[in-house]
């Protein structure tokens, strides 16, 4: 396998989706926590994000967790099932509760923005080898797995490191390194980061905390610092993002494969919106794709990752060329950039698809904002 996903080896959802989610609290007013006098309750959690995400823009997705047996683990468990997700892989913990957080209304890159969490010794961080089974975690065409679950405790540390372990019978592995240096207490968090991403096939990560995490600049950078993974997403802000895809040549080739289709050199390079840099490391080609990000008016920037994330695998398991992938990505994203919560209700299928396929002209003057999702194609493309 070079490449491609074995859609045989686990047929029963597309995507497998571990990590812990919690009951949010959104504040009702811009301001300091100790400011804001009252929260909506709804869900958060960067795996069953994508799991959601997914779900609703019509893949199979099982949401892998733990939960106390509390009543926000029954609101946690009802309201990603309502997405469509199979939660029968969740499982309940009667001596551990339900990890809630609440946050303010400003973005994560400023100083401003507080969380309080309220996770420590939740059901979650009890997740560990013995206990998450290979028969929910195997099940499906990708597993998807975030950085965040490591930091939760040394049972979570060794489940991550077991599941980014290549060895037969795993499915390909996405991974999100989502570096959330709060969470990381004695600072080994880059460290661990840096290793987990090199066990996984298909990475996401930002040029920004890839520069906090681990002093690297630019996308070349990182590739240069992760080459294992067949397939590498930088996600550079509003300069777009970045795909490294990489190709085995010969069989005598045995390094680690991609968990993606990754499409030939010449298949991008005739994509008008796409940049495409062929260069060959260490026996591998990779085919460097860049797409600009879209301009939208941003009502939360909670989430944009998750449903970035969502958008590129949507796009990855439908078969779609590199360029398209990141476009898709960048739409996912816009939906929930465009909604106060982390989840935003993705565009129908055929409207994203029209949207992707737009020329690079079209693509650079698009601007979305609240309600696009369910614009008309003519009202979206409106300036």
């Amino acid at each position: 396998m070079t490449g491609t996903v074995d859609v045989d080896a686990h047929p029963r959802v597309d995507v497998v989706c571990l990590g812990e989610s919690m009951v949010t609290f959104l504040p009702s007013r811009p301001g300091r926590l100790a400011d804001v006098p009252s929260f909506a309750r709804t869900i958060g959690g960067a795996e069953s994000n994508v799991a959601c995400a997914l779900a609703a823009a019509g893949h199979t997705v099982k949401w892998v967790s733990r939960v106390g047996t509390d009543g926000f683990g029954d609101h946690l468990v009802d309201a990603v099932a309502a997405y469509g997700v199979d939660t029968s892989g969740v499982r309940r913990d009667p001596d551990r509760p339900t990890g809630i957080y609440f946050r303010t209304a400003t973005d994560r890159a400023t100083d401003a923005h507080e969380v309080a969490y309220y996770r420590a010794g939740s059901a979650a961080s009890a997740m560990s080898p013995g206990n998450m089974p290979n028969e929910d975690l195997w099940s499906g065409r990708v597993l998807h797995v975030s950085g965040i679950t490591a930091a939760l405790s040394d049972d979570c540390l060794a489940l991550m490191r077991e599941l980014t372990r290549r060895g037969p019978g795993r499915p390909p592995v996405s991974f999100d390194v989502n570096h959330r240096p709060g969470l990381w207490r004695d600072g080994s968090g880059a460290g661990v980061l840096l290793e987990l991403a090199r066990g996984a096939d298909l990475v996401f990560v930002g040029e920004d905390e890839a520069a906090e995490a681990w002093d690297l600049h630019g996308a070349d950078a990182i590739r240069a610092a992760l080459p294992e993974p067949g397939t590498l997403v930088v996600k550079r802000g509003s300069a777009g993002a970045t795909l490294y895809t990489r190709e085995a040549p010969a069989a005598t080739d045995r390094g680690p494969v991609s968990s993606v289709p990754a499409p030939h050199a010449a298949t991008v390079a005739s994509a008008p919106h796409a940049a495409t840099v062929p260069s060959v490391p260490a026996l591998r080609i990779d085919t460097v794709t860049s797409v600009p990000a879209l301009r939208v008016d941003v009502v939360a920037p909670v989430g944009a990752g998750d449903a970035f994330a969502a958008g590129f695998l949507s796009a990855t398991l439908r078969g779609l060329p590199a360029a398209a992938r990141l476009r898709h990505g960048h739409l996912m994203a816009a939906a929930a950039l465009t909604v106060p919560g982390d989840l935003g209700a993705p565009p129908s299928r055929a409207h994203a698809d029209r949207l992707a396929d737009l020329d690079a002209d079209a693509w650079g003057t698009l601007r979305l904002g609240p309600g696009w999702t369910a614009a008309t194609e003519q009202e979206v493309r409106t300036p």
